[in-house]
């Protein structure tokens, strides 16, 4: 049984379900987001679209307003309006830059997580740890790129440093982003249907990739310094694409700051939580005392200095984030201004 026409249409930005929603306002999906308000595609054709005045409301959740990859339903007047946004099977986010507290989704509805980083000075297995947590829970598969794997680097040194620091079942491949023999590397995440998200810092490829991607210079690329491998945000703002591979694939601006939202469960370091949970004493600190198998592990080199601080690092942010997160939501679920109050009332460098 071939799809209706309709579905046929929407299968082209990305949905899924076997059958259309039983309602009769107009379905699309958000492709961009502007100052302006949202450019929405619906299988057919991208117009542009506001939000409805319940998402305008001052202090909502960031996280429930329209984002791109989402699902959503509009009125049929000639200028739309976004009235619902369907239940998302995935969700990327992160804390928002700056000292409020916000997360700050990055996509939603995908199904991989392309993280993109040079094997040049823009190589980092500390900061691929930490974009591999900030996918934990989002309920996408995370694909690590190494690129620029065309240049004079070593390519087997820079797996061999990484592949230890990573999940047994962990993707990760080299590619060239020129190269349009990445377009069939990467097809098994692009396929028909598929959706996914590129992302990692200004300079690391990701508007050469697209382009390759995409078969045509749609996406402005830049130059990169030389002292430190770091380009300028040629991408402006997060787009949905459609790919001739028959997937979709947002595109992001290079992200400088990679802030846990405080719900991670770094299970990426499931290795060393184990680790831990041999030690002699119950609430040992890691440090002088006896028995303390992460020490051990350390003598050994069973666990590398350099992943036992990120850990650190990422799990005193984790810790702080939660806190704040909870402190946060007890405000929110306080007594209101003029209203009767209620009765009752490890940090470290990385690498």
């Amino acid at each position: 049984m071939t799809d209706s026409p309709d579905l046929a249409r929407l299968r082209h930005i990305g949905w899924r379900d076997a059958a259309l929603p039983d309602d009769p306002r107009r379905l699309a999906r958000v492709v961009a987001q502007h100052r302006a308000g949202y450019e929405v595609h619906d299988g057919s054709t991208a117009f542009n679209a506001q939000p409805a005045g319940p998402f305008l409301k001052r202090g909502l959740d960031p996280s429930l307003r329209p984002a791109v990859g989402d699902f959503v339903f509009l009125d049929h007047a000639s200028h739309p309006v976004i009235e619902t946004v369907l239940p998302r099977r995935s969700v990327l986010t992160r804390a928002a830059a700056g000292e409020r507290y916000e997360r700050q989704i990055i996509a939603t509805n995908i199904d991989y997580v392309l993280v993109l980083t040079g094997l040049d000075g823009d190589f980092n297995p500390s900061r691929i740890e930490r974009y591999l947590t900030l996918v934990e829970g989002s309920g996408a598969r995370p694909v690590v790129l190494l690129g620029k794997a065309d240049t004079d680097v070593d390519v087997e040194g820079a797996i061999a440093t990484l592949v230890p620091r990573l999940p047994a079942d962990a993707v990760v491949h080299a590619v060239n982003a020129k190269d349009p023999a990445t377009v069939a590397l990467l097809a098994p995440y692009l396929g028909p249907g598929m959706s996914a998200v590129l992302v990692g810092s200004s300079g690391a490829g990701k508007s050469t990739l697209t382009n390759t991607l995409l078969g045509e210079e749609r996406m402005a690329t830049g130059a990169v310094r030389t002292h430190d491998s770091r380009g300028r945000h040629t991408t402006t703002h997060r787009a949905l694409l459609s790919l001739p591979s028959g997937g979709c694939l947002i595109d992001t601006p290079g992200m400088r700051e990679l802030k846990l939202t405080g719900e991670e469960n770094l299970d990426l370091f499931a290795d060393i939580e184990a680790l831990a949970a041999q030690c002699r004493f119950a609430d040992c600190s890691h440090g002088n005392e006896p028995g303390c198998a992460i020490q051990a592990a350390l003598a050994s080199g069973e666990l590398s200095p350099q992943r036992w601080r990120n850990y650190l690092k990422l799990h005193d942010e984790r810790e702080e984030q939660a806190a704040t997160l909870e402190a946060r939501l007890k405000r929110k679920s306080g007594p209101k201004p003029g209203g009767k109050p209620k009765r009752g009332g490890w940090s470290r460098d990385e690498d």
